[in-house]
C-alpha cells in the first residue's frame, strides 16, 4: 500500500530536477500526479519518465490562462485535489547594481505571484484535509552574493504559509514551504560554473550537494499522512548549510 494511494497530486515545474523525481516518487506511492512545464518536447519526456499515472499539462505557471487550463483539466479528470506542489520557479544572479527591472520582473512574476495564483486557483478543486506546500529556497536564509532578487522573491512564501494557514483551518488544509539548499538539477547547471559549484559545496557539511531524490523523499513526508501534524512550518533540506 503507498502512502498516497487514490490521491490526485498536482506539481508544477515537474519536467526536471527535483518536483519530476518528486512526481515519479509520487506515483510509485499510488497518485495520480499532474505535471506541468513550459516546453511540450519536456514534459513528453516527463511523462514517458514517470510512466504511468500521470498526466502533463503544457503551461507557463506565470501565465494566468495556462493555470486556469491546468485546473480545468484536473477537474474533467479527476475532479479533485488531494495535493499540491507548487514549485515552478525561476532564478540567476543580480548583483546590487546592476539589477534590471527585468530581472526583478521575472524572478517576482513567477516565483511569487505565479505561486500564489498557483494556489488560489486550486482552492476550489481541493478536498479539505488536503496538502499544499511551495518550494522555497535557501538563497532566502543566507546573504549569499548576487541572489537578492532571487532570495526575495523566495522569502515571501513562508509569509504566504503562514496566513494561508490561519485562512483555511476550518477546512484542515495544511500548508507548508519545502526549501532545499544546493541540489544538483538541470536549473543548477545553468545558472552555475564549476567555481561556483565547489564554492557552494565547500559550505555544505558533507562537501557535496543534495540529489533530487533526497528533496522528492521530503515532499513525500509533507504530501502524506505523516506530515499530519506539520503545518504553517518552513521545512528546509539542505544537508545542515544554514546551521554552520
Amino acid at each position: 500500500m503507498g502512502k498516497l494511494d487514490g490521491k490526485v497530486a498536482v506539481i508544477t515545474g515537474a519536467t526536471s530536477g527535483m518536483a519530476l523525481a518528486g512526481a515519479r516518487l509520487f506515483a510509485d506511492e499510488g497518485a495520480h500526479v499532474f505535471i506541468t512545464g513550459r516546453r511540450q518536447d519536456a514534459l513528453d519526456q516527463a511523462v514517458e519518465q514517470i510512466g504511468r499515472n500521470v498526466t502533463g499539462v503544457q503551461g507557463d505557471s506565470a501565465s494566468l490562462d495556462a493555470l486556469d487550463r491546468l485546473f480545468d483539466t484536473v477537474k474533467q479528470d479527476k475532479g479533485a485535489i488531494d495535493v499540491l506542489w507548487a514549485s515552478a520557479g525561476v532564478g540567476k544572479q543580480n548583483r546590487l547594481g546592476e539589477i534590471t527591472e527585468e530581472d526583478f520582473h521575472d524572478a517576482f512574476w513567477l516565483n511569487a505571484r505565479g505561486t500564489l495564483f498557483t494556489v488560489q486557483k486550486a482552492l476550489p478543486l481541493f478536498n479539505d484535509g488536503g496538502s499544499i506546500f511551495m518550494t522555497g529556497s535557501n538563497a532566502s536564509l543566507r546573504g549569499y552574493p548576487n541572489w537578492s532578487v532571487y532570495a526575495g522573491s523566495k522569502a515571501v512564501l513562508p509569509a504566504y504559509a503562514r496566513v494561508w494557514v490561519s485562512e483555511l483551518r476550518d477546512r484542515k488544509i495544511r500548508v507548508n514551504v519545502l526549501t532545499p539548499g544546493q541540489v544538483a538539477s538541470p536549473m543548477l547547471e545553468e545558472v552555475m560554473d564549476e567555481e561556483m559549484k565547489a564554492q557552494f559545496e565547500s559550505v555544505i557539511p558533507r562537501r557535496e550537494m543534495g540529489r533530487p531524490e533526497e528533496i522528492a523523499s521530503a515532499a513525500l513526508f509533507l504530501a502524506s499522512d505523516d506530515s499530519s501534524y506539520v503545518n504553517g512550518m518552513e521545512l528546509v533540506v539542505d544537508g545542515g548549510t544554514t546551521v554552520i
